[in-house]
């Protein structure tokens, strides 16, 4: 993908060395709290060491290490200021701006106005309007903050892990958290995440990943209206570096790869080749009318 020339978005908070991402996943392990045994021993023989407990958890609800107390902690301790431009943060900068360009233009089309998502660059794990954000969990976006969540080494885990490397396929899956952003805007995640919350309360588990499929088809299907209208920026072998991720990600493969068979019911993004179909079906026709997988 060609972007060597274009701008980078201004929409991008980057907590990878300011102290704000932390390398513990928001809990405690094991060992944390064999450090932290002794201070606790000795407050759980009166009230008022309960009470002390009880505000302490609350304090680290609220984002306080109780590690630092016994000289540990996970909190990163990079200085603040230092914020290395490395190639593939600067790549991702400039893809985020590309999307902005894009949805921009489809959006006055319609005679209305995008509002750009936040990307929040983090390592390890960070907090989100949705809870704690981890590598583990991937890239997502959280409608709560508008904000959309990516620890950079994600990306080796998809070349590596998943089998689908190269720019574009990166390219592919910011454009898809950012096709999460378009249905916020048009309010479609508004009226979908009140039909799964129905069917949580009547216990219907299946239902609400039934429900998540089009989502996920629809924010595939908006990368590629992304794809159609960024296409000068192209190289040969671009799409089908898209097309590959899709694949490599779609629900029927990866519980392939984890536990060699399939179970439907548990689908929450659609199988590879739906995934590759929504995609494509936004790319070749670039207009938001294409993109409706919930009929």
């Amino acid at each position: 993908m060609r972007l060597d020339d274009e701008r980078e978005s201004q929409y991008v908070e980057d907590r990878r060395y300011s102290g704000s991402s932390t390398s513990g996943g928001g809990r405690f392990s094991a060992g944390a709290l064999m450090m932290l045994w002794p201070l606790i021993r000795p407050l759980l023989r009166t009230k008022v060491g309960w009470a002390i407990l009880a505000v302490g958890f609350l304090a680290y609800v609220s984002g306080f290490n109780p590690l630092s107390l016994s000289g540990g902690g996970s909190q990163i301790s990079h200085p603040v200021d230092r914020k290395p431009e490395d190639h593939e943060a600067v790549f991702i900068k400039k893809v985020l701006a590309s999307t902005e360009d894009v949805w921009e233009g489809v959006f006055s089309r319609y005679g209305r106005r995008y509002h750009p998502p936040t990307l929040v660059l983090f390592r390890g794990s960070t907090r989100s309007g949705c809870g704690y954000a981890s590598a583990q969990t991937g890239p997502f976006y959280c409608p709560s903050d508008g904000k959309i969540y990516l620890d950079l080494g994600f990306f080796d885990e998809l070349a590596r892990r998943h089998g689908a490397p190269g720019d574009f396929a990166q390219a592919y899956v910011l454009a898809h958290e950012v096709g999460h952003r378009v249905q916020d805007e048009l309010g479609i995640l508004k009226k979908v995440h009140a039909l799964q919350a129905q069917a949580l309360r009547r216990g219907d588990r299946r239902r609400a990943n039934h429900l998540q499929i089009p989502v996920e088809l629809q924010a595939d299907c908006f990368a590629g209206i992304w794809a159609h209208h960024a296409r000068k920026y192209l190289e040969p072998g671009d799409i089908e570096e898209a097309m590959n991720a899709a694949s490599q990600i779609g629900d029927d493969t990866l519980q392939k790869q984890a536990r060699g068979y399939v179970v439907p019911d548990s689908f929450t993004h659609g199988t590879s080749r739906q995934r590759m179909t929504w995609f494509m079906q936004g790319y070749r026709s670039g207009t938001l009318k294409s993109c409706d997988p919930f009929r």
